[in-house]
């Protein structure tokens, strides 16, 4: 089994790198939308929004339809929605209709990733193995700007309908994934056979990981645009930076879960909000092409705890798998896109600099709310033996 359980792992993470490109593919673009249409920043920033509100409010709701029923059907159908959006989001010069577009892939990101999550626990045995799951959403992310450059920079935006091509590959690969034998049977033992849901533990954990998406998407948005102002590079400098953004974070998920493994995953989250207070001081502080340094750093602690906040947060309601992977996947992740708006609107007022120097404070406040909480118990990553009993002989050895 443990060979098909490889398999269906890795058709996980080939079909979320496939998804993933369509939540930075939105980031990619604001670029072009800002160029081609004379967008201002609080107008770009609305784009954003109009990603993440939907996905922020339905995720957590396909989160609880997945608790109660596992839907693998999900997965391809949620895909192509997801490419789908896109595609269509550079056809025509209307903004209501750019919004929508951007609004339907974000539904079908938001659809994609509770199942997803709970398929891939079921599949995984250990952080190390979540982390290769998170870690072709990442490398999703990372391929979003060239991809984007490639069909845009050559057709312009009338040339996005070729971005719903990874969703086609990766509506394949998921159907795939939930007709191998891994994907139909049920997770190892884990602490929801016998835990107890910790709502205020979880509750502290979303709250740091808000704080964590609010610095992600705001850099998403305009760390393109940021660089280009800050070293005169064009079109290219900016590009480069949001890959590195994002490319960074397929090596730190990965790292992380390893991290983990040795450490303890609250250890490692905590030490990596730290990093990244001083790596976006020094993205928005420090002169020169250092800049591209400090993005790097800031990728790596942005990306580091990732994997582990949705098996941390999958801990903490072990009752409850599917919401918590829709709010630590969806709400608090697209969060950040809610304050967007905010940033563009403050840029507009004053400068896109100042705009985005509050974002140093909030990774230390995501570290203050992580203050105290204590590892929880997770029986997926104990050796057979030492797992509890389930089922009959649990509940004898409990009565005697």
């Amino acid at each position: 089994m443990s060979r098909y359980r490889n398999r269906s792992i890795t058709l996980l993470s080939l079909g979320h790198v496939c998804v993933d490109v369509y939540q930075g593919a939105v980031a990619a673009l604001v670029p072009f939308f800002v160029s081609e249409r004379a967008y201002g920043y609080a107008a770009a920033s609305g784009i954003v929004l109009a990603a993440s509100v939907l996905s922020s409010v339905v995720q957590p709701l396909f989160g609880v339809l997945t608790d109660r029923r596992p839907m693998p059907w999900l997965l391809p159908l949620s895909a192509l929605t997801g490419g789908t959006g896109v595609a269509l989001s550079g056809v025509g010069g209307s903004y209501a209709l750019t919004l929508a577009a951007v609004a339907v892939s974000g539904i079908g990101v938001a659809a994609y990733h509770p199942e997803a999550a709970r398929a891939a626990r079921a599949a995984a045995g250990s952080n190390t193995a979540m982390g290769w799951f998170s870690l072709g959403g990442n490398v999703g992310f990372a391929l979003a700007p060239p991809l984007v450059a490639a069909v845009v920079a050559t057709g312009g935006l009338s040339a996005s309908p070729l971005l719903v091509v990874p969703a086609v590959a990766g509506a394949a690969l998921c159907a795939a994934a939930v007709r191998s034998p891994a994907g139909q049977v049920p997770a190892a033992p884990t602490a929801a056979d016998t835990g107890v849901d910790d709502w205020p533990s979880f509750v502290r954990l979303s709250g740091a990981i808000v704080c964590r998406s609010i610095v992600f998407v705001g850099l998403s948005a305009f760390i393109s645009l940021y660089v280009r102002q800050r070293t005169g590079g064009g079109e290219a400098a900016g590009t480069a930076a949001l890959f590195v953004l994002y490319a960074g974070g397929a090596l730190g998920t990965v790292a992380g879960g390893r991290l983990a493994d040795r450490y303890g995953r609250l250890t490692v989250v905590r030490r990596s909000y730290a990093l990244t207070v001083l790596a976006v001081a020094g993205v928005l502080l420090v002169p020169g092409p250092a800049v591209h340094l400090f993005v790097a750093l800031t990728s790596a602690g942005l990306y580091v705890p990732f994997a582990l906040h949705i098996t941390l947060g999958q801990d903490f309601l072990p009752r409850r798998l599917g919401t918590a992977s829709g709010v630590t996947l969806g709400l608090a992740v697209s969060a950040g896109g809610l304050a967007s708006p905010a940033l563009g609107a403050l840029a507009d007022a004053t400068s896109l600099r100042t705009a985005l120097v509050p974002l140093i404070a909030l990774p230390a406040l995501g570290r203050l709310l992580l203050a105290g909480l204590r590892e929880p118990i997770s029986a997926v990553e104990q050796p057979p033996e030492r797992r509890p009993r389930t089922g009959r002989r649990w509940r004898r050895a409990a009565s005697a």
